[in-house]
């Protein structure tokens, strides 16, 4: 089963940084820690640093699209939390996605 839920609250947020472990890149930082549930909890995060509301709302739909697209790929059980970089502002799709599949692999949560 692909598919995928928001992670929201801020103590869930808390939660994945505090005890997930995290992996980067020049575009984004991930964290993912098991949650022990059969489905994957996605939660996005972009700092008022990386641009204005425009940027950033943009760089949300970004990454939500790679992940929605990508989320068949992903084993389940995880709340991952994925932190924009400002050196994502100008770049498209394709970098974005690239970048989540590239820590994905690295966090070894490809099936």
């Amino acid at each position: 089963m692909g598919g995928y839920e928001s992670l929201k609250r801020y103590a869930d947020f808390q939660t994945v940084y505090k005890n997930g472990k995290s992996y980067a890149d020049k575009y984004l930082v991930m964290y993912v820690y098991e949650n022990r549930t059969d489905i994957n909890r996605v939660g996005i995060s972009v700092s008022k640093k990386v641009g204005n509301s425009i940027v950033r709302h943009r760089l949300t739909r970004i990454i939500r699209e790679s992940v929605r697209l990508n989320s068949e790929a992903l084993k389940v059980g995880y709340d991952i939390a994925i932190i924009a970089r400002a050196a994502l502002r100008d770049k498209k799709y394709a970098e974005a996605s690239g970048a989540f599949m590239h820590l994905c692999r690295l966090h070894g949560i490809l099936r």
